[in-house]
Formats: structure tokens, C-alpha cells, sequence
């Protein structure tokens, strides 16, 4: 199964406030563990989700940017911390609040990455769904995928600039203002 095959059903599904969700995958984003909170609310068996790749739980209403610069980020062996919209196997939708980093052995060679994820606040919801609305119409403008993603990447470049902010303090600055 793969996430493009699942239609949204516009159902919102949530978890426990202090449940986390958690998985590791391999260098190329397969997955190689996920907890039963992950299993749960994604409507995954876990034999459909161990070996699938992890953009499996992909939302098409999550910009492709967005994922763009968290692979970037990974490749330059740092963490990061994302809000994205993730899509079950049966349809539901879910937000989550990512921290994703690189899995190194003792020699410094990349295993793979591991993610935890929390129930992130409505104020923090509300807030990124309107920047995302924005690269998605971006995105959407576009016929090709690379200028679909290139398309969102600088419109998040530009929101960037005019709010003064990278990123990662964008992500901060949501995170706080919409602290429980």
C-alpha cells in the first residue's frame, strides 16, 4: 500500500497528550521500527510498515518543501524539528510535531534516522496550516514535481526573509505561541 493509493477522508485523528510516536528508518527513510502509538494511529499493521518507506504516512496537503528541507537538513547530519500532516492507512489525517535526527555508529557512519513525534497545540496547528497553505499554492501551481517543489521552496524562502526568521525559529516562534 502506498499512500498515494489512500484518499483523505477528512476524519482528524489525535493522540494522548503524553504518548509519543516513534520511528527509525534506514539511510534511504525505509522503516526499520515503529512503536504501537505509531502503528495505532496510523491505521498500520506492523508488518505494513516495517520495509515500507516512511513517506507511506505522506499527506498530499503536506508541501513537498517542507520535506525537501528536512531531507537537506538530515543530509547535512543535523536534527530537525517540523510540523507535518501525516495521512492513515484508512484515510485519517493527523498533525504531529517531528523531531527528526540522524543515527550514527561509533565510527560516525549514518544508520539511519529516528523520529519522535508529539500532539502538537491547536494555536500551533492553526498557525502552520496557513504557512503551508501558501507553499501548497505555490506547489499547486506547478505541473512537474522539481518545479513544484522548487516553486515551494522559495516561497518558504521568501516568508523566511520578510518575517526575518529561519526556519527553525519559525518553528520555535509557532511552537511557543501556541504553547498549551
Amino acid at each position: 500500500m502506498r499512500a498515494t493509493e489512500v484518499r483523505p477522508s477528512g476524519i482528524e485523528r489525535t493522540f494522548g497528550e503524553n504518548e509519543l510516536i516513534v520511528s527509525k528508518t534506514d539511510p534511504r527513510g525505509v522503516i526499520t521500527y515503529a512503536n504501537d502509538v505509531f502503528l495505532r494511529i496510523s491505521a498500520l499493521s506492523e508488518d505494513q510498515a516495517l520495509g515500507s518507506p516512511h513517506n507511506i504516512i505522506r499527506h498530499p496537503d503536506m508541501p513537498r518543501a517542507v520535506f525537501k528541507l528536512l531531507w537537506d537538513t538530515l543530509e547535512q547530519r543535523k536534527e530537525i524539528f517540523a510540523y507535518v500532516l501525516n495521512l492513515a492507512s484508512d484515510g485519517a489525517h493527523y498533525w504531529v510535531y517531528a523531531h527528526v535526527t540522524p543515527s550514527f555508529d561509533r565510527s560516525g557512519r549514518l544508520l539511519g534516522y529516528h523520529s519522535n513525534r508529539r500532539r502538537p497545540s491547536q494555536p500551533a496547528v492553526a498557525a502552520i496550516r496557513e504557512v503551508y497553505a501558501r507553499l501548497l499554492d505555490e506547489e499547486r501551481r506547478q505541473s512537474r514535481t522539481p518545479d513544484a517543489v522548487a516553486a515551494g521552496m522559495a516561497a518558504l524562502e521568501r516568508m523566511l526573509a520578510e518575517r526575518g526568521r529561519t526556519y527553525d525559529e519559525l518553528v520555535w516562534d509557532v511552537t511557543d505561541g501556541g504553547a498549551r
